[in-house]
């Protein structure tokens, strides 16, 4: 790929790595990654276990530092934050949807939403977290806490997180391995149809290739590097 850094990209990243441990113990991941995502784009990646596919997403959206390379998302430089800088930087530009729904299990629905926009500075949170709450079809359980709702319905609430702070990207790991076949098709229909209402970008981690097949362009990960880059048209 070139090296400079196109102007609309809303992620721009050049020669990635991603080491653990030292010495004999150490163990490369990321082997030099360089990817481009323009605002707007669904893009899948994809690839077997191992191969390095949630740990590209991690540094991506500053879950974990890389060990090398220069990361730029939604026009931040991200390179070199610290744990905290990382936090803020997330905040208000990337949402991020995973496997495990990860909901505070002693917050109800609507305070698991709420929160993010209050710390985001949103003038109305719980308003804006209960309209979030509705569009995911879970207005009537906005006082239930995690434990009282099924797995879809925490993957719905996940997903009003996520999204309710109206992030340029939106990033999502394996956001239906927990569910069963039925309702892990709903919350894909849902994951599309609210990225289409919002304009986020949508970068998501599947071992699926018919999800895969849902985005507009599919990227194939093994061994830590990139090794097919293609664009799918998308069926109407």
């Amino acid at each position: 790929m070139p090296s400079e850094r196109p102007a609309d990209m809303v992620i721009s990243a050049r020669n990635v790595t991603l080491a653990l441990g030292n010495g004999a113990a150490r163990v490369e991941i990321l082997k030099g990654v360089d990817l481009d995502v323009a605002a707007g784009e669904r893009l899948a990646i994809l690839g077997p276990s191992g191969s390095g596919k949630s740990s590209l997403m991690a540094c991506l959206s500053g879950l974990e530092s890389a060990t090398g390379g220069s990361i730029k998302v939604a026009g931040l430089e991200i390179t070199g934050l610290s744990e905290d800088g990382l936090a803020e930087a997330r905040r208000g530009r990337i949402g991020i949807v995973l496997q495990a729904f990860h909901l505070i299990p002693t917050m109800t629905a609507l305070e698991n939403v709420a929160v993010p926009l209050e710390l985001a500075g949103h003038a109305e949170p719980f308003a804006a977290a209960a309209r979030e709450l509705e569009a995911v079809g879970l207005g009537h359980r906005l006082e239930h806490y995690p434990a009282q709702l099924s797995g879809g319905e925490q993957q719905r609430v996940a997903l009003a997180r996520a999204l309710g702070v109206r992030p340029a990207l939106l990033f999502a790991d394996e956001p239906t391995g927990n569910l069963d076949a039925a309702t892990g098709e709903a919350i894909v229909a849902l994951l599309f149809e609210r990225l289409a209402e919002t304009g986020a970008t949508l970068v998501l981690i599947t071992h699926d290739q018919e999800l895969a097949a849902r985005c507009s362009r599919v990227i194939r990960m093994r061994d830590g590097v990139i090794v097919a880059d293609e664009r799918v048209a998308v069926p109407a």
